[in-house]
C-alpha cells in the first residue's frame, strides 16, 4: 500500500492545483477562484433577477442604462483539498490494478495539495465516511487503512457524511459502479465546495470486458461465484449501459458545477495522466 501511496505522491509533486498560493488572498487570507462568490474583488455584471441582495445592485450602471443589475466577485476558495476515497471491495477487483491505482491517486492529490501549500483530509466510505489520520503528513505517516468495505459510496455517504471543509476543493475517487441516483450523489458531493472533481477509476476489465466465452464472475462483496456465458449481445449491451451511466454523471456534473474524468487504472500506473484537468484548468504543470 505504501509504495503505491509514495509513487501517486512523486508523480503529484510536478503539479499545482490552478490557483497558486500566490493569488491575491480574501479578506480572511483564502485564495480567490475564477468562479462567482462572495470576495471582495470585483467580476462582472449580471441582469437583477428577484431575491438577488440590493446592496449588489451597481446604481451607477442603472444611472447610465435604466437596467436593474447587480454586481458578481470572484468567490473565495479554502486552501483545503478533502479526497473521499471508494473503500469498497470493488475497487480492489481481483487480477486488475484498481487498488494501486487507486491508492496512487490518493496519493497523487496530496502531493499536488502539499506543492499548492493546500492542507489536504482522506476521507474513506466504509460503513459511513471515516476521516483518516495524519494525511496531513506525507504517506509514510498516514493511518493504515484497507480497501474492502462492503457497503457502497452512496449507502456510507447517507449513514455518516464526511465531515469536510466548505469552500474547499472537493474530490472523489471511485469506480462509480454502484446502485445511486448520481445527480443526488453528485449534488451531496458539490455542496458547499468551491471546486468539485469527480474521479472515475476503472480497471480495464470493467471498461473493456473479454470477447464471447464462458466467465467465472466472483461477486466481490459476498464471495459468490456465477459461471456464465458471455455472448456478444449481451457484452454490447453492457457497453451501452456503461456509456449511459458515464453520461448520466458527467449531465449530474454539469448541473452541480464539477469536473468528471474517467481513468484506465493499468493505463493510469504505466502512464500517469491527468489531461481532462488540466483542459478545465483546475491542475497546472509546475
Amino acid at each position: 500500500m505504501l509504495e503505491q501511496l509514495m509513487q501517486g505522491y512523486q508523480w503529484g509533486s510536478r503539479f499545482l492545483f490552478a490557483e497558486p498560493p500566490s493569488s491575491p488572498l480574501g479578506v480572511a487570507g483564502n485564495m480567490l477562484s475564477r468562479a462567482i462568490g462572495s470576495s471582495l474583488e470585483f467580476m462582472d455584471h449580471r441582469e437583477y433577477m428577484p431575491g438577488d441582495d440590493l446592496r449588489r445592485i451597481d446604481w451607477n450602471a442603472y444611472a447610465r442604462t435604466d437596467r436593474l443589475n447587480v454586481k458578481l466577485y470572484r468567490e473565495e476558495v479554502n486552501p483545503h483539498v478533502d479526497l473521499l476515497l471508494d473503500a469498497s471491495k470493488s475497487m480492489a477487483l481481483t487480477g486488475t490494478k484498481k487498488r494501486d491505482a487507486a491508492l496512487a491517486i490518493a496519493g497523487f492529490f496530496a502531493s499536488v495539495a502539499a506543492e499548492s501549500h493546500f492542507s489536504f483530509s482522506l476521507h474513506l466510505t466504509e460503513d459511513g465516511c471515516r476521516k483518516l489520520e495524519r494525511t496531513n503528513l506525507l504517506p509514510t505517516e498516514w493511518e493504515p487503512f484497507e480497501i474492502a468495505a462492503v457497503s457502497s459510496p452512496a449507502e456510507a455517504f447517507g449513514r455518516m457524511p464526511p465531515a469536510w471543509r466548505a469552500r474547499g476543493i472537493r474530490v472523489i475517487v471511485s469506480d462509480l459502479l454502484f446502485l445511486a441516483d448520481p445527480n443526488l450523489f453528485v449534488a451531496q458531493i458539490a455542496q458547499d465546495a468551491a471546486v468539485t472533481i469527480v474521479v472515475q477509476l476503472l480497471a480495464q476489465e470493467d471498461a473493456e470486458p473479454p470477447e464471447a466465452g464462458n466467465l467465472r464472475l466472483v461477486d466481490t462483496e459476498s464471495g459468490e461465484l456465477l459461471e456464465v456465458y458471455l455472448d456478444t449481445i449481451a457484452r454490447a449491451r453492457y457497453m451501452q449501459n456503461l456509456a449511459r451511466h458515464q453520461e448520466n454523471y458527467l449531465m449530474a456534473c454539469r448541473r452541480h458545477g464539477a469536473t468528471m474524468t474517467t481513468l484506465i487504472a493499468e493505463k493510469f500506473l504505466e502512464e500517469p495522466r491527468m489531461d481532462d484537468l488540466l483542459s478545465a484548468e483546475l491542475l497546472r504543470i509546475r
